[in-house]
């Protein structure tokens, strides 16, 4: 006989805590031991119910109730069910894990690649950065244990990004308690940037998650962290040897501080910020000479684009040359690709 859902968790904690005792088990023990939030009373009456169909007995006048075989039967039979269920979810969770990795790897190809393309067809040196994620959305969070003291975390972020943080915890959670953070963290996260979560939130998730309040804070902070982190941007530069076809970029000193500055990438972020802050996001940035604020590229043109991932992620194309570039040539180079790599990374999957 299938049994509701309350008469079915009752009789599940009534079996491993038997399981774990070797006692009869009573309405108190479970109203303590379990989070059913239930009355020892309504506790009793469904014992009462459970017990007149079968599934548990009693073996001493006054005492707790055992499992009978049909009991037993039950419960084997759905945590059979259950773990079928869990491994078909595992299996399913592995396929996207993989097809995000290989996400990443493509994106990092194709960064590498579009730097290179841009310096052949110019002759001017170009930079490709990462997307900045902190303002994209989340995807997807899943919990796992590693051990009986840490918990894995998987962080997946808008089109591409995965960050594994593992954390220590006080006690180990069941495979339900799993499930259940898994479920919380995912129907008040999914979708939203960091911006978009607050205090009031945060509360809402932690009465929720009630015994395990201090666990889940712990997640988040972790997600918080991982999401900076990620944020350290790569930039790919590519054609700095171009630069010394221009005589007017040639001067003693003057030359390897240039061509420094292309290979040392930190030297570029500010550049990077510098267009991605630019109210036209999505239009094309000059910066002639004393308009940049790269002290070294001060005898040079830069003209920059920005892309954007689907889920928010930004990141920045840029061409650096002479004063005198073909300005109108790297302006159509820099549509051109801005609009390939939208195709790109937020087409439709094949």
């Amino acid at each position: 006989m299938e049994l509701d859902e309350r008469k079915m968790k009752i009789l599940k904690a009534i079996i491993s805590t038997y399981l774990r005792t070797g006692e009869p088990v009573g309405s108190r023990t479970i109203a303590k031991d379990t989070d059913l939030n239930l009355s020892s009373a309504t506790i009793r009456n469904e014992m009462a119910d459970l017990e007149e169909l079968g599934y548990i007995i009693q073996p001493h006048t006054s005492a707790g109730r055992i499992p009978s075989d049909l009991g037993y039967r039950y419960y084997v039979n759905a945590l059979m069910a259950e773990n079928e269920e869990m491994a078909d979810r595992e299996e399913e969770r592995e396929r996207e894990h993989q097809e995000l990795l290989r996400k990443m790897d493509r994106m990092e190809e194709v960064l590498h690649n579009v730097a290179d393309v841009l310096a052949a067809n110019t002759n001017y040196a170009s930079l490709v950065s990462t997307p900045q994620i902190s303002q994209s959305k989340l995807k997807f969070i899943q919990l796992s244990m590693v051990d009986t003291r840490r918990l894995l975390v998987v962080i997946v972020v808008g089109n591409e990004t995965v960050k594994n943080v593992i954390m220590s915890i006080d006690e180990p959670l069941g495979n339900d308690e799993i499930l259940k953070m898994n479920i919380l963290l995912n129907s008040f996260l999914q979708g939203l940037t960091l911006s978009d979560i607050n205090l009031e939130l945060v509360q809402t998730m932690k009465v929720q998650a009630g015994m395990h309040a201090n666990i889940l804070e712990g997640i988040f902070q972790g997600i918080v962290d991982a999401i900076h982190e990620a944020d350290d941007m790569e930039i790919y530069t590519s054609g700095a040897t171009n630069i010394l076809k221009y005589p007017e970029l040639i001067a003693p000193g003057r030359t390897s501080a240039l061509l420094d500055t292309l290979v040392d990438k930190k030297r570029l972020t500010k550049l990077v910020d510098d267009t991605v802050n630019q109210e036209e996001k999505h239009g094309i940035q000059i910066y002639i000479g004393n308009e940049n604020e790269v002290p070294t590229l001060k005898d040079c043109s830069i003209v920059t684009a920005t892309y954007r991932l689907k889920d928010g992620g930004t990141g920045t194309v840029g061409i650096i040359g002479p004063k005198r570039m073909d300005y109108q040539k790297v302006v159509k180079s820099l549509r051109n690709l801005t609009e390939d790599l939208d195709e790109i990374f937020n087409g439709e999957e094949e």
